[in-house]
């Protein structure tokens, strides 16, 4: 069956819009009540930044296909066993009659600091999509079939994001594509390799400004790494599952 994306670019800018407005709402809401967090800290505690994109997660199992399925978006329901540690609390756990259908992770950075955060996203995400794909292998979720495996990041649009970073490795050359590389041009470089090496079944990079929390607006470096791309992806996977019926 084909898949299917209702109206799925203004419910992308409609999230683009939740992520900045519910940024900017939790600022103001600590900063009234005296108790506001350090920096950007203030912005990201509340938790829900990325609530938009679960709400297209939910729209997608129903439009292909799946009305019945659990869209696991509560943290208590949250946790999926892994191999090297016991247990790995995911952003969306999709669930169909006992399989597992998806698992994905939807990240967000903001500026100023973007250099140990990227480290810090890169090895998350590396070290969760082999934890993951090695308990599938070891049959943590039974007979079924693959899920669909999905790491997106929302990247702050701006100067420090787009700008050459110089790095220096004294002991052997860095790979040349990291040469010079934006923290955005890294990031895109980060999405690309984990699908190369089959990390995860898609990865996208969506960078907006600031100003987005009026327009919506966002955009991406690549097509493979889009957000169009990654949701088709998961859209197809839930397809697939909707099929057994």
């Amino acid at each position: 069956m084909p898949i299917e994306l209702p109206e799925f670019d203004n419910n992308i800018r409609a999230a683009v819009r939740a992520f900045w407005g519910s940024r900017e709402s939790a600022r103001i809401k600590q900063v009234e009540s005296g108790k506001a967090d350090q920096g950007e800290r203030a912005s990201v505690t509340a938790g829900k930044n990325m609530d938009g994109f679960l709400a297209i997660v939910q729209q997608l199992v129903v439009a292909n296909g799946l009305p019945d399925a659990q869209v696991q978006v509560s943290r208590k329901l949250l946790t999926l066993p892994g191999y090297f540690r016991p247990t790995k609390v995911w952003d969306v756990v999709v669930i169909h009659e006992g399989r597992l259908v998806a698992a994905l992770e939807f990240k967000s950075q903001v500026g100023p600091s973007f250099g140990n955060n990227f480290n810090n996203r890169a090895e998350e995400a590396i070290g969760t999509a082999h934890d993951i794909w090695v308990a599938f292998r070891e049959g943590a979720f039974g007979e079924s079939p693959a899920p669909f495996v999905g790491w997106m990041m929302m990247l702050e649009d701006c100067d420090k994001s787009r700008s050459p970073v110089k790095e220096t490795c004294h002991n052997f050359p860095m790979f040349p594509e990291f040469r010079g590389a934006s923290y955005a041009e890294r990031y895109n470089l980060l999405c690309k390799k984990l699908m190369q090496e089959k990390l995860y079944s898609s990865a996208a990079l969506l960078l907006s400004s600031r100003s987005a929390g009026k327009t919506g607006k966002c955009t991406e470096l690549s097509e493979l790494t889009s957000i169009r791309s990654f949701f088709a992806g998961f859209a197809a996977r839930v397809a697939v599952e909707a099929a057994r019926e």
